[in-house]
């Protein structure tokens, strides 16, 4: 463990772990299996990088979402640290370069997506790997209760089996019920499984909801009196250009970011957030996973998200250095109204459904029984408006097949341009003589990038080559197209277009393998989330910190003191711990008649009873009857 304390320093420049992390790093070392269950800013990644970059070989990382693989692979890069990503948007080419160089032990870290277990042309190079540890990252997935439900994530199992019972796993999450933490144990059949696990009560984060059908003049009043760095999420891509420039013309410091824009100019507009060059981003749920920035001050929702996991997850951003933080959402009865609708188109028909798997087919031109070899650029929609499809119940037939695991469908994603030499010294200096622009172009090439571009593929940016050449842009694109057919390079311009393809042969679209059953306990999750969400947003008497914690199957009764309601009850004398202690007795002798409340012998004098049975009738924890009695709801 003193060997993980010198890479915590030298890695990353921490001198302490924070809580749980060495306890779960010697359970890792220790060859134990595990479930960490970690809250958003509780450092999960370390758990698992730090024991992979401990026992000798390759650490395999499954993640879900190719913008946090990005993120982290990124991280560990800029770090000195070897990792890649493997993932639908990249060439086959790509692909095979890093599983040669994960052969040969020059990558500590590789992440794939669950879909990629089960590629035949990956499971026949494991034997080739030598794998140290397997790290399940956002393991509520694998649990049809979970939030995030991917069918893929229940064949990790599988994977595991192949790889054999000497490897060890660690899965990780910020959000489970006790319900999704057996379902993760039990799926990845994790015997003797150690479970470490934090309190979701975060001490230094205020939560407040405000009700408002103005929320962009209620964003200003709150910038006007919140200091330093914040994160404003809105649900979609106009909204954040709208909060944006609204906010801007007031004379706030903000930026917007979502997944429309290109990958150069986020990272740009992510660098001047982090370093503080920017004060607010305004963005969709594209922006935050994976971005290590531990003074953010405020997180504001501008609107309801689907369930409290992903508002949690999301809220937790802020005060991630343990100094106080806030986190509020605006909240209006539309905002209800809109989750209930999109509840309903979220789970389509299934001859929707069918409909969409057919017209994919049609746009890939791929036949009955084929395999898709390499993935489409994908526009949304002009692939609608071609094919006249309803664009709403389309785009949601799409996620189900996606979610069922037929469709590979990366949303927005952008690749940077890549470049690679084929030839060796001897052979390029031939090429190099044939045309001038070559010659210009290769030698501008190797200055910029050095020799790595002659064995592996390097990001490139064409601009910065065409300055160097003092040629437009778009001519030396064109040499390095002409380049690339000539074989003398590999060249991959960026591609500014989400991607798709058939995860496994075509199928019969009237015969289409859905899971019907899986589907409708998914909607009944759902609406479940829903109703928690809704009332979260709506609760005017109970502790928020409670009502997160509850949810999460956490028991406790101690509110927190700092959120709006636990305020808005002590300025009425109504201290929450002494409520909390009320309905602990009402609980005991219910029913019984109002008058009987006053003899419970938690009452004193700082309580309002009368106020206190309002309450939790208007809250819905109480009801009376015809007979004066009262009741539990």
């Amino acid at each position: 463990m003193s060997l993980a304390q010198n890479l915590l320093k030298k890695y990353w420049n921490h001198d302490q772990f924070r809580p749980l992390q060495y306890e779960i790093i010697e359970n890792v070392l220790g060859n134990f299996p595990t479930l960490a269950l970690l809250p958003t800013g509780g450092g999960k990644s370390i758990c698992f990088q730090i024991p992979g970059l401990i026992k000798d070989g390759l650490c395999i990382v499954i993640s879900p979402l190719i913008a946090l693989m990005k993120d982290q692979v990124m991280q560990l890069q800029a770090r000195g640290i070897t990792a890649e990503a493997i993932h639908s948007a990249m060439s086959f080419k790509e692909i095979a370069q890093i599983y040669e160089r994960a052969a040969v032990g020059d990558l500590k870290f590789l992440y794939v997506s669950p879909e990629r277990l089960k590629s035949t042309d990956f499971l026949s190079r494991l034997s080739h790997f030598n794998i140290n540890l397997v790290a399940i990252d956002e393991a509520h997935c694998i649990s049809k209760w979970g939030h995030d439900f991917r069918p893929a994530y229940e064949e990790i199992a599988d994977f595991l089996n192949e790889i054999g019972k000497h490897v060890n796993v660690i899965a990780l999450t910020a959000t489970a019920t006790l319900k999704v933490r057996a379902d993760i144990i039990s799926k990845l059949k994790l015997i003797d499984c150690k479970l470490f696990t934090q309190s979701f009560a975060r001490n230094n984060l205020i939560l407040n909801v405000l009700k408002t059908n103005a929320k962009l003049e209620m964003c200003a009043e709150i910038l006007d009196k919140e200091i330093g760095s914040g994160i404003i999420y809105v649900k979609t891509r106009k909204a954040a250009l709208e909060f944006t420039q609204f906010l801007q013309k007031k004379g706030f410091s903000v930026d917007f970011y979502h997944a429309g824009i290109s990958m150069a100019e986020r990272n740009i507009k992510q660098d001047k957030w982090i370093n503080n060059s920017v004060k607010v981003m305004v963005a969709t749920n594209a922006f935050g996973m994976g971005i290590d920035k531990h003074d953010v001050r405020f997180v504001i929702h501008t609107h309801l998200c689907e369930n409290l996991e992903a508002y949690y997850q999301e809220a937790g951003r802020a005060g991630r250095d343990g100094n106080q933080a806030k986190a509020i959402m605006l909240n209006n009865e539309a905002d209800k109204n809109i989750l209930i609708k999109n509840l309903e188109l979220k789970y389509p028909a299934a001859e929707i459904i069918k409909k969409a798997y057919q017209t994919l087919a049609n746009f890939a031109q791929v036949a009955f029984g084929a395999m898709q070899i390499e993935p489409l650029a994908f526009d949304f929609n002009q692939f609608c408006s071609t094919y006249a499809l309803p664009v709403l119940e389309t785009h949601y037939a799409l996620q189900v097949l996606k979610n069922q695991g037929l469709i590979e469908l990366n949303d927005a994603f952008y690749t940077s341009s890549k470049l690679i030499i084929n030839y060796k010294s001897a052979n390029l200096a031939e090429f190099q003589a044939k045309d001038s622009n070559y010659d210009k172009i290769i030698k501008t090439v190797l200055r910029i990038y050095g020799g790595e571009v002659f064995g592996n593929y390097v990001n490139i940016i064409e601009s910065d080559i065409a300055y160097a050449c003092q040629i437009n842009i778009e001519n030396c694109k064109t040499i390095l197209a002409k380049m690339h057919a000539l074989g003398a390079v590999d060249y991959i311009p960026q591609n500014t277009l989400p991607t798709f393809r058939f995860v496994n042969e075509r199928q019969d679209a009237e015969k289409l393998q859905i899971n019907h059953k899986t589907l409708a306990e998914r909607k009944n999750y759902d609406r479940t989330a829903l109703e928690a969400i809704v009332n979260y947003a709506e609760n005017k008497h109970q502790c928020r910190m409670l009502m997160i914690q509850h949810y999460f199957d956490e028991k406790t009764k101690a509110p927190c003191g700092f959120c709006d309601n636990c305020q808005r009850l002590k300025s009425q004398n109504l201290d929450p711990t002494v409520i909390a202690q009320l309905k602990s007795e009402l609980e005991k002798i219910l029913p019984c008649h109002i008058d009987k409340v006053v003899a419970l012998p938690v009452f004193n004098e700082t309580i309002n009873t009368a106020e206190f049975l309002k309450n939790c009738m208007e809250n819905g924890y109480l009801g009376i009857d015809s007979f004066g009695l009262l009741y539990k709801k």
